[in-house]
């Protein structure tokens, strides 16, 4: 009987790992994002094609995300050229504060693709609350990582998950 329910609990636990696995990997929902420049573009436009793409939701009056943004760019370089990588940032702040995005990125000198989601649309198909909010997207365009929050190494840690993906 308990070898019987040692298998169960095998099976059980076998089954869980693969509907969670199957619930991890979702698609990038279609949603229309504009450019810096009020140009109306879909997200889905910049994904899949076979690079592996962060995409990075902030705004310019939330602190941690301008640390991760930092860190990333200290990194990004080496991403691009070891991993083949794209950075989407994608600000949520609203028609009134847009403005300020610009000459924020020009002042940090973030060489990233940056995007703006004052509507909301993408935020809200993809049901997060918080910033940062990070999601990796393999080759196929396939969200297979997200992440709340920044602390110090982040970084390190979604290189790690790029180094798989690559590897794929």
């Amino acid at each position: 009987m308990m070898k019987i329910m040692k298998y169960g609990m095998f099976a059980a636990a076998t089954l869980l790992t693969i509907v969670l696995s199957a619930q991890n990997s979702k698609t990038l929902p279609d949603a229309t994002v504009k450019t810096l420049d009020g140009k109306s573009v879909q997200i889905k436009n910049y994904v899949g094609k076979g690079k592996i793409t962060i995409l990075s939701f902030w705004a310019t009056w939330c602190a941690p995300c301008k640390r991760e943004m930092d860190a990333i760019a200290e990194v990004y370089g080496d991403w691009k050229d070891n991993y083949d990588v794209q950075y989407l940032a994608v600000t949520i702040d609203t028609q009134r504060d847009l403005p300020k995005v610009k000459p924020m990125v020009a002042t940090k000198g973030w060489e990233y693709t940056i995007l703006s989601d004052a509507a909301n649309q993408l935020k809200n198909a993809l049901n997060f609350q918080t910033i940062p909010q990070t999601y990796l997207i393999d080759q196929k365009g396939n969200i297979v990582y997200e992440h709340t929050g920044y602390n110090p190494g982040d970084e390190l840690d979604l290189e790690e998950k790029i180094k798989m993906l690559a590897k794929k």
